[in-house]
């Protein structure tokens, strides 16, 4: 297979996360019942299976090379970048951390991937409620589950621990997580799923900006959120982006 053929079926036909497979399947069912009772409604059906399969999407993806990039966790839209007080139960400290909000709509990969290399030092699950995602006091009423990663020591780069939250919404009512306390991820490495439609959290260590902004489009394992280098921070682009 050439590469143009490869780079074709990432992007057109990608594979599917195995989560999804008994829910194509059951879209495949009902839409052959419904096609049976009348020929139209199978078509209707036909076009919503496809539409889990694509849901259920789990492309490639290719991480910048470097320990000292923070990624998106997530596809999606940047909804809001603020200083905010950390959820208590990820143990990331006292104080304000920027965090870097990414919504997921039902037309995104739901597919979650670490955003930098560390180990997971906390898996935390909190039951809530399931309202938009997109309020800012979803945060911490909506039903979520957090990672709280620590960073290598490496000379140059800011260390610590950097927090990652999965928020269910309106739609999403199960939060997947596949990873636990001790299990060392690479940055991009897929870590959880979503289903249907949500936002992620990223809590930004102390001392390091972003250098994304509201409304800029993310592709999970991709887009560079910001720069662990203590070198490389940019006070005017934090400014910028608030």
């Amino acid at each position: 297979m050439s590469p143009v053929d490869l780079s074709w079926r990432r992007y057109v036909v990608p594979p599917m996360h195995p989560e999804g497979r008994r829910f194509v399947a059951i879209f495949a069912v009902i839409a052959l019942l419904l096609g049976w009772a009348w020929a139209p409604l199978g078509g209707v059906g036909a076009v919503l299976t496809l539409w889990c399969f694509y849901f259920f999407r789990n492309p490639d993806r290719v991480t910048p090379e470097g320990e000292h990039w923070v990624v998106s966790p997530a596809d999606g839209i940047v909804q809001a970048i603020s200083d905010v007080e950390t959820p208590p139960e990820l143990g990331l400290g006292e104080g304000t951390r920027t965090r870097i909000s990414v919504f997921m709509s039902v037309f995104d990969v739901h597919v979650n991937r670490s955003p930098v290399m560390g180990t997971v030092a906390t898996v935390a699950y909190c039951p809530g409620k399931f309202l938009n995602a997109t309020l800012d006091k979803a945060s911490v009423d909506n039903e979520r589950n957090g990672l709280c990663i620590d960073l290598p020591e490496r000379e140059g780069l800011i260390g610590g621990r950097l927090g990652v939250v999965q928020i269910a919404g309106l739609i999403a009512r199960r939060i997947l997580c596949f990873v636990k306390k001790g299990d060392a991820l690479n940055a991009g490495e897929r870590f959880g799923l979503i289903r249907f439609g949500s936002r992620l959290d990223v809590y930004l260590p102390p001392g390091v900006a972003p250098k994304v902004a509201v409304g800029q489009r993310m592709l999970a394992g991709e887009t560079i959120l910001a720069d662990l280098r203590a070198s490389g921070q940019d006070p005017a682009m934090q400014g910028e982006v608030r």
